[in-house]
């Protein structure tokens, strides 16, 4: 019976502390049979509320599971071991120890039933996810984390804000469905946008990720835009709002993916990207999109994991990650190349790959609700991720010009890793009924039929066509050494200017003022001592103790006053 009552976080959060104290093959033991053990323990769970208990005359609910739940917990545990296995060659007791912690967070989130669970489980996200960033050591990766962390605890105060409203106005902290009717709605919203990544909120993941270790990657992009899409699946099932979101986050990445240089960087826009066909999923809000949106965001977090160990094992292996300083690399690490490949045509959506078969819900969700215009971004989206993730990450990686290179393939821990994403891919792809029947719906929903097939390759290739022309002809943009701002201009060049600005000129007036008041005060004094000499007079000009004593008598009185006002 107490066993059923063990929320899943649990054995993440003791695997952190035992992991903190112990090295070696034991922690590594330890470490890789946590989710697996975890995992059992999931599946063999009923649904329901699990743990529960009132609180200041509320009930919170630290422990319910249902079908959403469940999806999120099954990939958790996936993406948690997967990267696990990815970070075996490490012997960094920070990273291992936050990456469990981060991974617990996770599950604590997607299986909180009230607000006030879901709020501090959203907190130890940020705090242990910052950890990734910083554990890199390097002076950019410092400030960027401290900039991520800045904005992911202004979303949880947001969270915590519009809870409060939230109980006000509903007398419960259930977490269920909330919408945008009340201020409670909209400040919820809005907290879910950053972790999502919403148009404008979205810099803090293009910031942050590509400046974190190469394990500290693959960790951040499975859980915490995986959170946020939960929380919006949970509580703003069909709000249409989340349509045109969610179309926009699929079309800007695309432009700013195909100049950026990094490639890690790259990965981050495409992340971006792929989490806007979940948030349009969720906001047309039938049966089949929201089976879409989360069987999308299932999948990514296995391709887009995949693409991040790749690019994490080139950066391991060379200690480079820009496209400028890469290429040629296919002789030397020919097993990453292919792994990669794989993790490119999955995200791409290519037939038998599991992109494939969610990806398509989505789409077809749009048409057959009326939102002809939105399936057209995103079809546009479809294209564009295959150019920007389908073919110049593995392009300008491992192909293009070679760069002199010859690194050989990463540790076999890390090969083991990527080998396991790509086997999830292929076989979610070949196979689709297993990920459909654990889906909140059943639609009855066949992704092999011709017209989902043919429309989906005709897509793929001319998009590779149009990679190819671009290219031949020197139109496509250079890999150039560069950084790139969006949205984040505003506060890592605007604001900063402004502050400097601003700060000159009040230093300039604080100067001028405190000249003024100090000569003016000498003035005071001056014809103060004036009056009082005389030819005998301690205070005269031929005496300068005089003037000593006088600045000693003002300063005692002055204190004597202020320690009488005091007392009053």
């Amino acid at each position: 019976m107490w066993m059923t009552e063990l929320p899943p976080f649990v054995p993440f959060f003791i695997g952190a502390l035992i992991a903190a104290f112990t090295r070696g093959p034991v922690r590594s033991v330890i470490m890789l049979v946590i989710p697996i053990v975890s995992a059992i323990h999931l599946w063999l769970l009923p649904e329901g509320v699990h743990l529960q208990f009132a609180f200041l005359d509320y009930q919170l609910i630290p422990f319910r599971a249902d079908k959403l739940s469940f999806m999120f917990g099954y990939v958790f545990h996936i993406a948690a071991f997967i990267s696990i296995v990815y970070s075996l060659h490490v012997r960094d007791t920070t990273q291992q120890v936050a990456g469990m912690l981060y991974a617990g967070s996770g599950l604590g989130a997607v299986f909180a039933g009230d607000l006030l669970t879901l709020f501090v489980f959203w907190e130890f996200l940020a705090f242990t996810s910052v950890f990734l960033i910083w554990a890199r050591k390097t002076p950019r990766a410092y400030i960027a984390g401290m900039r991520y962390l800045i904005i992911q605890v202004f979303s949880g105060i947001l969270l915590l804000v519009g809870t409060l409203f939230y109980v006000t106005e509903n007398g419960t902290l259930v977490f269920e469905y909330i919408g945008l009717e009340g201020i409670a709605g909209w400040l919820i919203f809005f907290a879910i946008g950053i972790k999502c990544a919403f148009p404008l909120m979205h810099n803090w993941l293009t910031d942050a990720y590509p400046e974190a270790t190469p394990t500290g990657t693959v960790f951040l992009s499975a859980f915490t835009t995986k959170v946020a899409v939960y929380a919006l699946a949970r509580g703003y099932p069909g709000t249409e709002l989340l349509v045109y979101v969610g179309a926009a986050m699929t079309c800007f990445p695309i432009f700013f993916a195909v100049i950026e240089n990094d490639l890690r960087r790259v990965l981050a826009y495409s992340l971006i990207n792929q989490v806007g066909f979940m948030v349009c999923g969720i906001g047309i809000g039938t049966a089949l999109a929201l089976n879409g949106a989360i069987s999308h965001a299932f999948n990514d977090v296995i391709f887009k994991g995949l693409l991040f160990m790749s690019m994490g094992a080139v950066l391991h292996m060379t200690g480079r990650i820009n496209g400028s300083d890469l290429g040629g690399l296919y002789k030397t690490m020919p097993k990453t190349t292919m792994l990669c490949i794989v993790g490119a045509a999955s995200i791409s959506a290519f037939p038998l790959l599991s992109g494939f078969v969610s990806k398509s819900m989505v789409m077809t969700a749009a048409l057959e609700n009326g939102f002809d215009g939105i399936w057209l971004m995103l079809l546009f989206a479809s294209a564009g991720v295959f150019h920007h993730a389908g073919i110049k990450i593995p392009y300008f990686a491992f192909f293009a010009h070679d760069s002199g290179l010859r690194a050989s393939d990463p540790p076999t821990n890390m090969l083991i890793a990527m080998s396991i994403a790509a086997a999830l891919c292929i076989g979610i792809g070949v196979y689709p009924a297993a990920l459909y029947s654990v889906l909140p719906y059943d639609t009855g929903y066949n992704p092999y039929d011709a017209t989902h097939v043919l429309a989906q390759t005709q897509l793929l290739f001319f998009s590779a066509l149009a990679f190819v022309w671009l290219n031949l002809r020197g139109m496509y943009p250079p890999e150039l050494r560069s950084t790139n701002l969006d949205v984040d201009w505003t506060y890592r060049r605007f604001l900063p200017s402004i502050l400097q600005r601003s700060a000159s000129s009040i230093g300039k007036v604080d100067k001028a003022i405190r000249l003024s008041f100090l000569n003016g005060l000498n003035r005071f004094l001056g014809s103060l001592s004036r009056q009082q000499q005389g030819p005998s007079s301690l205070l005269s000009k031929g005496h300068p103790a005089g003037s000593m004593v006088m600045w000693v008598a003002v300063f005692l009185a002055t204190y004597l006053l202020l320690v009488f006002i005091r007392q009053l």
